[in-house]
């Protein structure tokens, strides 16, 4: 709309459009008025006032389409309404004349129309303005109305209904001539006029009293016949009206004007429920007409009325709302029942079954979506006592008294389909109550179990199957039960055995209850399986002893097998070969012995075999289906000849009939039904030889004369078969909408719906919802046409010609619906086959079979069934496809386009053009330019054909389909198809929504094949893309919701390809208006929209959600609008999630949610988030939610009463929500969770209490922190609610909690943690879990918490602790009770689960017990191995609490010890290859049973890990001594290689101890080596923590050490582990079991040299034989060698580290995160600090030959480390902490090198003289290695450590010695002040080095070192560092005094006693003197003191001879003096240097 920026439409811009682009532009214009009217100011809009009128005049008589008329109107009104109204009547006026002209001219039609639409929108804007005219307006358009066509009259209503909207009260006069046209029009012809009649009645109910009260029942009678003939949208439409009048008239919104007849102004409910069922069972007929029908005996009633009746009853109860259905509900339920059971309406077994249905359907929608939990409790409550009432009759039906007291068939059948509908509806309510149900099983009142039971001996087998459905719904909501039922039901059915009722009731209840464990992921104990299969076959064994019974017990019996096959594969193979042998006893052993059995028996004994046959296939079906890894070539090939008896008996079924007739007809059917069943399931090939026989059965089911007669149920046959996009034309009922449930029943035909006792094996199906099996014959046609497809392609191929030609034969040769019937069942089976064989790629067959196949789906394009021309179109491009030949492909596209030319009929011509767009789908090969070019003529053609609305709708679907398929190929085409589709949507009539429909799925494939190409700025493109939007416009305006619902998917295609082009403002309240639409399909559209916007911009939705509410004054708010309002669109999201059943659309609320938290979460709206999820969580009416923190069983001391008061998990009354359901609080649980994830990776401010308080004085932003107290109380609420699942997410988000805030200090009591003060919530929300009646997995998780609480240390007192502790001792007790005491109500894998959720959750608490206790004793200790343990981190209790929390696991510990050995003994087992699976105890584990195997290995698998870190923690400390105590008696069974247990041989205490060890040492190697992915970072940390506690006792390292093959296998698994993980923490303790496993060798050949020295004593040293590694070779063989596996290993570290390190990395960029050495970070450090002490120990391990072959590298790789340390710009010595550390550890390490016994062993000294001296020399040469600066401290020292450790005959060889005598003087001279210190501190140690050593040292180095103190006189030191340097510089002198003879002593002295002289100074100087001078002075004084004594000699005649020196020492001595009285008080050590002092002045 770019080219108009005023009000004013730019006329001369149209007139250049040409003719066709003039409506879009109109179009444009208005609604560019529309949105700016309402901005513009109102003086303006009078300016234009006049003008605009003229203009919109003009429209008006330009005949406008129907969307511009509409908006049109809207426009005239809103500028009447906005501007000047006064002239608004002289329009209305001009409307009147152009309505009552005469001009029947095409053009003249739009026109009136538009004025009569004109005219509503007037009246609807300015109302009361314009009373005058309205009783001329009225008159007016009822009198149009005689005359009008359906267009017409459809406008009329709807302006009528906005002309009673606009006037409201003022209108009642003409109530009546409104009523009486509406009349007549809701039951029009045309469904569009209906459905407006049907609005505009709704309208005219809010003032006309008289509609709900004295015309009542003419207003039911009416819409009744409204129904008739109906489709769904006028169903909806007009059910809504009558839903409204009863509600109304039983609850008046206003006091009744006109008193009714009767007297009173209300109606009852049964009045109200009267006219309903008057409705259901009599239809609209008038009394005369529904008598004579009474009279013949027919009924007349459409389903159609039915259905209507029903929704019209869902809607009145929901439009009454919940309370009053709470309130009105029992009588409700009566009424509902009297409907359900009446004569009239279960006539035939179809209408039982439709009646059923809708019973079903009105209470499933109003108990269903209505009610709150509580309520729907109160409810099953009520059914369960309507259930109850019918017990007398049951009983009755059972004695078998005189015949007065035997209750009549009639009355046994009337309660048996009331049962049925109160048990479906009870069943679900309880599975949808879930666990929250359990109050009403324990109510004795209702005694819900019994009575349910009690129905089992029902006479009706629809209600006793109704009773076991609603049993299987107890068992799957509340999994405890399960167990309980079976039993009670098994032990009743073995106890009436010879009841037939009874055999049949409590089978299918036994068969039922079974079932449900599909969905219970606990199950039931396997016994079970065994009992089950016992009854089983008991009940088939003696079906034979009672003719009686032969029947039900047979049928019992293979319903209780095939209800056992679902418990699946686990269970089934201990059973299998039991039922091989049923099924070979039920069939003949051969055909010969068949052939025998047809000679004889009766009826009756035909009749049962057929039903046991039938059972056994059905049983081999669900072994397929559940258990099909069992079934492998072997089982089938024993199953082959019970199948061959199967196939061959059909063929004398036939003869059967004859001879028995009726009486086997059924079961013959339901045989045949199971065989085909099977068959279908199996691999052909192995039925080979009975295919010919197969095929003939086949042909004759489908087309054979004895089936045309059963009606033909092509609903249930087609929709599989044909495309779900084309099955939208077939109209609403199939698509999915909320009435699905009884619409499906609409098109059941005669055949009746489907019903639970058509088929008793169909309570096996997996199913959530009541199965539905259709009757049998309908049943067996689906499965012979499915069977057809699999089976055809195996045929050889003549006979697959034949077969089709005699389709085609057959079809050709009947007539009417028998010819349609066959037809049918074979274009079925042909499009099964062609689908059938699209996917297994095979040929087709000879080119004969194209012909039939053609003929036949040609015939079946042009049936008028709308359902066979989708198929036959889907066929056709099937077949093509299958064809796959070009020539063919064309021939057929050429056959279209010619019957397209020729066919006149709408059927036809619809049918071959939606068979051109479905060619399109499955043939690539068409898309060429000029087929597209001819595709497209025709179809632009036939889609303009606005004569058959039909042909049109079907022509653009196909069209969408060729636009969706063809590709960039259509990019040509795109244009002229926007115009088209455009011109069709602006002119189409509204009448037709199929038209509008088709035209948006084409307007959907247009928008998708332009795609991305729409975000461009080209003038094409944007006038395309407006296209798009007015398209999108358009039928977003349209009144039917799926045109909505397509305009909405459109606009979120436009949003993915361009988003700025999708207006957000306008889109997301239009999406928010509808949310609460009752179309299905919309409200999908809407969801799946919103969910994709969010994704982008969930803030800017939010917004103009809420601005939407604000903006929108409503006469009747709905509800959603006040939950927007309120809590915003999420919470509107939240309400709306609680509502909706859908699966799908359940799913997209949760992901728009999801996403919406996403993004905004974090930000600003953390708070509101938060108090929504709370809302949510609270929303609960049930007031039976404990209360929180009551310590009933502790002191309850007053100040945590307090706190805990403070918590209620009540609901809080004026929530914004009301009673929502579990799931949706479970969702916002989850919700919780989320948030708390997000938040960990947003501002670390969420985590930090005292930052975020600090900042949230500062800036507006929240902090998750500061809402800690919510978040604690919504767990405990969650965890502490009836709902399991509700409990296990309440009890995750605690964990949760427990594990992100533990360390959270507490800013205002520092030494305590934030999360301490809700310790009592925390005990009190996991207390209920640890409950008898608790299922395991809320205890298993449970059990999670309560470590991580006790592990956090969050609380610090044992006092408190002991709470929890007691929980989890608790549970300890029951593990050691062992399971005999377990109470058998799930499966054993659920007791594995709990006990090793117990013992690891105790593991877990030793663990860290052991490391806070090892803590405090040594900080540092651990603190390698606790880097990546969160939990250890926390040191912060007070003193006692590690040994306290120790001593708590103390007393345990003895039992925990042995179960923790038992469970890894368990699962060590269970980790064995499949090949060893025979060494499995066949008992089973400790804690598994060998049939629960696979199960129980899940469970090991999460929990193995801390308890192996546990158990090697314990072994530590006891350091593997055994304990003398006598073991645990643990009630399990000893199992074969029971360790640690007094039993069976007794072991030694070695052999235990070396079981145990390589227990330990077996699994961790096992996990270590095989791959994992990164979720099991705990389980390697655990093992690699649990060998280091191993290596650290003194007796498994000496294993260790002394096994080289086993220490050579576990460094290559850590050298693997190495390579592999990236994680520090992994890496370090890698390297200490490295450290460790070294040191174990190194014990252990230290040991035998010792030994073997000790040995030899006497003998000759060279006989020693050689211990270590290398032995006298000096050889490492690689993969053997432990030496060498310990070298790979550090040189991978180093080099990953230092990449400089190897020669051909050298000079190369660093790749890895190392690299320089600057890049290093603290704990690379300390890797390459471990890997170079490891490598200082390895020559130790070697022999001495040994040790010569890995010294070069040793030596190269620590100068390597060296020189990158050293070569590196230092600014200092060291750049961090760091690098000072691998320093220090590679100094450290050369020392170790250098001082290695192997240096002085005489077989290597010689090589390692040799080899040290080369390292030498290396070493030096390091000083001009570097570019720039080097570390001269670092070499210095090395120097030093080579010096001290290698020995003269290394250092003082020249040119050696020169060289290191020049670095030294170097260091003496250089400039940097740190060098020189060091240098002097280093000269002190090589000075007291030994003689050899240090000698030359003094010789060359002390003269410039004297001089060096001689100058610092002259120059004073100015800073500390250079103070130092002097300060070292006189400890070296003192060092060369102390290194000199005795006798050279005394001139040495008399040098340094002059220096130190020369240091001191007077007490004038002394004051002013800078500190450095100060110190020097006090430390020169110092040591004069201290040395004058021990050379008082030389001091003597020192003094004597100087008198200078003399009075300088009295000076300094007497200023020392004074300062120290000035300083009397202080403590300073004067007391010892006073009496030197006086010494010293006695010398003088």
């Amino acid at each position: 709309m770019e080219r108009a920026h005023s009000l004013l439409l730019s006329e001369v811009a149209c007139s250049q459009l040409a003719e066709h682009q003039r409506p879009q532009f109109i179009f444009e214009w208005l609604n560019h008025l529309k949105e700016l009217l309402p901005a513009t100011d109102r003086v303006d809009i009078k300016q234009n006032q006049r003008r605009l009128i003229e203009q919109l005049s003009g429209v008006l008589i330009g005949s406008p389409g129907p969307p511009t008329r509409w908006l049109l109107a809207h426009c005239v009104a809103l500028l009447y309404r906005l501007g000047d109204p006064i002239a608004a009547s002289l329009f209305v006026d001009r409307c009147h004349d152009i309505i009552r002209s005469k001009d029947d001219s095409p053009s003249g039609l739009p026109t009136r129309l538009a004025a009569m639409a004109c005219l509503g929108a007037l009246f609807e804007q300015l109302g009361r303005m314009l009373v005058g005219s309205f009783k001329d307006t009225l008159t007016n358009l009822l009198k149009a109305m005689k005359s009008a066509e359906s267009q017409g009259r459809y406008e009329i209503m709807l302006s009528l209904e906005k002309i009673l909207r606009g006037l409201g009260a003022s209108a009642v006069p003409c109530h009546r001539d409104v009523y009486k046209a509406a009349r007549a029009c809701l039951t029009d012809r045309s469904m569009a006029v209906r459905c407006a009649a049907a609005k505009c009645l709704l309208e005219l109910q809010r003032e006309a009293v008289f509609l709900w009260t004295s015309e009542l029942e003419n207003v039911a009678m009416l819409c009744f016949r409204a129904f008739e003939g109906s489709n769904y949208s006028v169903r909806v439409s007009v059910a809504k009206l009558l839903g409204s009048l009863l509600a109304a008239a039983v609850e008046p919104r206003q006091p009744t004007a006109a008193p009714r007849q009767a007297g009173r102004g209300r109606s009852s409910l049964e009045e109200v429920m009267d006219l309903l069922s008057v409705g259901f069972l009599r239809g609209g007929a008038g009394f005369l007409r529904a008598s004579g029908d009474m009279l013949k005996g027919t009924t007349s009633v459409s389903k159609d009325i039915r259905i209507g009746v029903t929704q019209a009853c869902v809607v009145f109860v929901s439009t009454l709302g919940s309370s009053w259905l709470e309130g009105n509900f029992p009588a409700f339920l009566s009424l509902l029942m009297e409907l359900a059971s009446h004569g009239r309406a279960t006539q035939t077994p179809g209408d039982a079954a439709v009646t059923r249905r809708c019973v079903s359907f009105i209470l499933r929608s109003t108990l269903g979506s209505l009610l709150g939990e509580k309520a729907q409790t109160n409810a099953a409550k009520q059914l369960c006592l309507a259930v109850a009432a019918q017990k007398p009759a049951i009983d009755a039906a059972l004695t078998d008294g005189n015949v007065e007291t035997r209750v009549s068939a009639a009355d046994v059948a009337a309660s048996q389909h009331m049962l049925v509908c109160c048990l479906q509806e009870l069943g679900g309510l309880i599975q949808g109550l879930g666990t929250t149900a359990a109050p009403l099983l324990t109510d004795s009142s209702t005694a819900l179990v019994d009575t349910v039971i009690s129905v089992l001996l029902h006479p009706a087998a629809s209600a006793r199957l109704a009773a076991a459905w609603c049993l299987r719904c107890v068992a799957t909501a509340m999994p405890s039960q399960c167990s309980p039922l079976l039993d009670r039901c098994a032990e009743r059915l073995v106890a009436l055995k010879s009841s037939p009722e009874a055999v049949a009731g409590y089978g299918a209840a036994v068969a039922a209850l079974v079932a449900a464990v599909q969905h219970c992921p606990l199950g039931i104990p396997h016994t079970k399986g065994m009992v089950v299969l016992s009854l089983a076959e008991d009940l088939l064994r003696s079906a034979s002893q009672n003719s009686r019974l032969s029947l039900q017990r047979t049928q019992a019996g293979w319903l209780l097998v095939s209800s056992l096959i679902t418990l699946g594969p686990a269970v089934v193979e201990h059973h299998l070969f039991r039922l091989l042998l049923l099924w070979r006893c039920v069939f003949p052993a051969s055909l010969r012995e068949q052939e025998m059995e047809l000679r004889r028996g009766d009826y009756f004994t035909w009749q049962v075999t057929l039903v046991g046959r039938a059972g056994a296939l059905c049983a081999m079906k669900n072994l397929l289906l559940h258990c099909r890894e069992l079934v492998t070539d072997d089982i089938i090939s024993r199953l082959l000849t019970p199948l061959a008896c199967a196939v061959a008996l059909l063929t004398k079924l036939p003869a059967l009939l004859r001879s028995y007739s009726s009486s086997v007809r059924s079961s013959s059917v339901v045989y045949r039904l199971r065989v085909y069943e099977l068959l279908a399931l199996l691999p052909p090939h192995t039925y080979q030889e009975s295919f010919g026989l197969m095929m003939n059965q086949l042909v004759s089911d489908l087309s054979g004369s004895d089936n045309l007669n059963q009606p033909c149920s092509e609903l249930t046959l087609l929709p599989p078969l044909c495309h779900h996009d084309d099955l939208q034309l077939v109209g609403p009922a199939l698509h999915h909408t909320d009435h699905r449930y009884i619409q499906e029943q609409l098109h059941g035909s005669s055949v009746g719906g489907g019903s639970l006792d058509n088929d008793a094996f169909s309570l096996c199906e997996k199913s959530d919802e009541a199965p539905a099996p259709l009757p049998p014959p309908v049943a067996l046609t689906a499965a012979a046409v499915r069977l057809f497809g699999a089976l055809h392609p195996h045929v050889i191929s003549a006979q697959r010609v034949k077969i089709l030609e005699q389709f085609v034969e057959t079809v050709n040769q009947l007539k009417g619906q028998r010819q349609q019937t066959v037809q049918t069942h074979v274009c079925a089976a042909l499009c099964s086959l062609l689908k059938h064989q699209a996917g297994i790629r095979g040929s087709l067959g000879p080119e004969e079979v194209r012909s039939p196949a053609l003929s036949l789906l040609s015939g079946a394009l042009e049936s008028a069934c709308p359902l066979l021309r989708c198929l036959a179109a889907e066929g056709l491009a099937r077949l093509v496809q299958a064809v796959r030949d070009p020539g063919f492909t064309v021939s057929v596209s050429l056959l279209c386009f010619d019957r397209l030319k020729t066919a006149r009929d709408a059927a036809s011509r619809s049918g071959y053009a939606l068979a051109l767009g479905a060619l399109h789908r499955y043939t690539g090969g068409i898309s060429s330019p000029q087929h597209l070019s001819t595709c497209l003529g025709v179809l632009f053609t036939l889609s303009q054909d606005s004569t058959s609305p039909e042909v049109q709708a079907w022509s653009l679907h196909s069209l969408s389909l060729v636009v969706d398929l063809s590709g960039g190929l259509y990019r040509a085409h795109a244009e002229p198809s926007f115009t088209l589709v455009l011109r069709l949507l602006l002119a189409a009539p509204p009448t037709h929504p199929e038209v509008h429909q088709s035209l948006g799925r084409c307007l959907h494939a247009l928008i998708t094949c332009l795609g991305p190409d729409l975000q461009g700025e080209g003038a094409a493109v944007s006038s395309l893309r407006s296209s798009c939007l007015v398209g999108c416009g358009v039928m977003q305006d349209s009144p039917d919701a799926l045109v909505q619902a397509r305009a909405v998917s459109c606009l979120q295609q436009l949003h993915m390809f361009s988003p700025p082009h999708v207006n957000l403002a306008k889109l997301v309240p239009a999406l928010c208006a509808h949310l609460c639409s009752s179309y299905l399909c919309l409200r999908r559209a809407l969801v799946a929209c919103l969910r994709q916007l969010v994704q982008r911009e969930a803030l800017e939705v939010s917004q103009h959600a809420v601005t939407l509410v604000k903006e929108l004054p409503r006469r009747d708010n709905t509800q959603l609008d006040v939950t927007i309002k309120e809590v915003g669109l999420e919470g509107a999201l939240f309400t709306l999630l609680d509502r909706e059943s859908d699966p799908g659309l359940r799913r997209d609320i949760q992901e728009t949610l999801v996403h919406m938290m996403a993004s905004s979460a974090t930000s600003g709206k953390l708070g509101h988030w938060l108090k929504l999820c709370k809302d949510v969580l609270s929303a609960t009416t049930d007031c039976l939610a404990p209360v929180e923190a009551r310590q009933d069983d502790e002191e309850a001391d007053g100040a945590r009463d307090d706190d805990s008061s403070a918590f209620k998990a009540r609901s809080e009354a004026g929530g914004p929500f009301t009673a929502l359901r579990w799931a949706t609080r479970r969702f916002a649980v989850q919700c919780v969770c989320r948030i708390i994830a997000q938040c960990e990776s947003a501002d670390p401010a969420h985590f930090d209490m005292a930052l975020a308080q600090e900042r949230r004085l500062h800036e507006s932003t929240d902090f998750l922190v500061l809402h800690l107290g919510d978040l604690v109380r919504m767990a405990f609420m969650a965890a502490t609610d009836h709902s399991d699942q509700l409990r296990l997410a309440g009890l995750q988000t605690l964990l949760d909690i427990i594990r992100r805030f533990s360390a959270i200090p507490e800013p205002e009591f520092p030494g305590h943690v934030i999360l301490e003060q809700y310790q009592a919530n925390v005990g009190a929300a996991l207390r209920p879990a640890f409950t008898a009646d608790a299922p395991p997995d809320v205890t298993a998780k449970a059990c999670q918490v309560c470590s991580a609480w006790i592990a956090s240390g969050v609380v610090s007192d044992l006092r408190d602790l002991r709470r929890v502790h007691q929980l989890l001792a608790s549970s300890l007790a029951k593990v050691q009770a062992g399971r005999d005491t377990c109470s058998q109500l799930y499966n054993e894998a659920t007791a594995t689960m709990e006990t090793l959720a117990v013992l690891k959750a105790w593991a877990e608490v030793y663990i860290v017990a052991v490391q806070r206790s090892s803590q405090k004793e040594s900080p540092n200790r651990m603190a390698d191995l606790s880097v990546s343990s969160s939990l250890a981190n926390r040191g912060s209790g007070s003193e006692s609490e590690g040994a306290g929390l120790l001593k708590l696991v103390q007393s345990d510990l003895l039992t925990l010890s042995r179960l923790w050995l038992a469970a890894l003994q368990d699962y060590a087992m269970l980790t064995l290859p499949q090949e060893n699976a025979s060494q499995l105890p066949a008992t089973g584990g400790s804690f598994y049973t060998a049939e629960t195997l696979n199960q129980a290995r899940a469970h090991y698998s999460s929990s193995w890990a801390p308890m192996l870190h546990a158990t090697s923690l314990w072994l530590h400390s006891t350091g593997f001594l055994m304990s003398d105590d006598t073991p645990v008696n643990l009630s399990r069974p000893a199992t074969p290689t029971s360790m640690g247990r007094t039993g069976g041989g007794a072991k030694s205490p070695e052999d235990i101890n070396t079981d145990r060890l390589h227990l330990i040492l077996g699994i961790s190697v096992e996990f270590l080596c095989s791959p994992h992915s990164d979720d099991q970072m705990e389980n390697i940390t655990s093992c690699l923590r649990a060998l280091q506690a191993l290596l650290d006792v003194p007796w498994p390292r000496a294993k260790i050490g002394s096994d080289q093959a086993l220490s050579v296998e576990l460094l290559s698994v850590l050298h693997r582990l190495m390579v592999t993980r990236e994680s520090v923490s992994v890496q370090l303790a890698v390297l200490d079991l490295l450290r460790q496993i070294v040191t174990a060798t190194q014990e252990h050949v230290r040991e035998k040299r010792h030994s073997a020295e000790v040995d030899d004593g006497a003998a000759e040293k060279e006989t020693l034989p050689e211990f270590g590694e290398g032995r006298d070779t000096g050889g490492l063989i690689p993969g053997r060698s432990l030496v060498f596996g310990a070298l790979e290993l550090c040189l991978c570290v180093l080099v990953r580290k230092l990449p400089q390190l190897s020669p051909k990395l050298a000079g190369t960029s660093p790749t890895g995160p190392g690299g320089s050495v600057w890049s290093l970070t603290d704990s690379d450090c300390r890797l390459v600090a471990s890997a170079l002490c490891v490598l200082s120990e390895l020559p130790s391990v070697c022999s001495p030959e040994g040790s010569v072959s890995i010294l070069p590298t040793v030596l190269y790789l620590l100068l390597g480390v060296l020189r990158e340390l050293t070569g590196a710009p230092a600014a200092g010595p060291v750049g961090g902490a760091g690098l000072g550390a691998v320093v220090q550890a590679s100094l450290q390490a050369l020392k170790s090198v250098l001082a290695s016994p192997m240096s002085r062993q005489e077989k290597s000294c010689g090589a390692w003289r040799l080899l040290l001296r080369s390292a030498l020399n290396t070493l030096l040469g390091l000083w001009d290695a570097g570019d720039g600066v080097v570390d001269q401290v670092s070499l210095l020292t090395a120097l030093t450590v080579f010096l001290l450790s290698a020995g003269p005959d290394v250092c003082t060889v020249e040119p050696l010695h020169a060289l290191c005598l020049q670095r030294f003087t170097a260091g003496m001279d250089a400039k940097d002040p740190l060098v020189v210190s060091r240098c002097y501190q280093l000269l002190t140690s090589v000075f007291q080095a030994q003689p050899s050593v240090a000698v030359p040292y003094i010789q060359a180095l002390g003269p410039p070192l004297v001089r060096f103190l001689q100058t610092a006189e002259r120059s004073r030191p100015q800073s500390a560092e250079e103070l130092l340097g002097v300060l070292e510089g006189v400890r070296a002198m003192e060092a060369l005094v102390q290194a000199a003879d005795e006798s050279q002593r005394a001139p040495l002295v008399a040098i340094l006693f002059p220096v130190l002289v020369s240091f001191l100074l007077d007490e004038n100087a002394l004051g002013s003197a800078p500190a450095a001078s100060r110190s020097l002075h006090q430390a020169a004084l110092k040591d004069l003191m201290r040395l004058g004594p021990q050379h008082s000699a030389v001091f003597r005649s020192l003094i004597a001879s100087s008198p200078a020196l003399k009075s300088r020492l009295e000076a300094a001595v007497k200023g020392n003096q004074e300062s120290l009285s000035a300083k009397a008080s202080s403590a300073n050590p004067t007391a010892k240097s006073s009496p030197s002092i006086t010494l010293k002045t006695n010398f003088l």
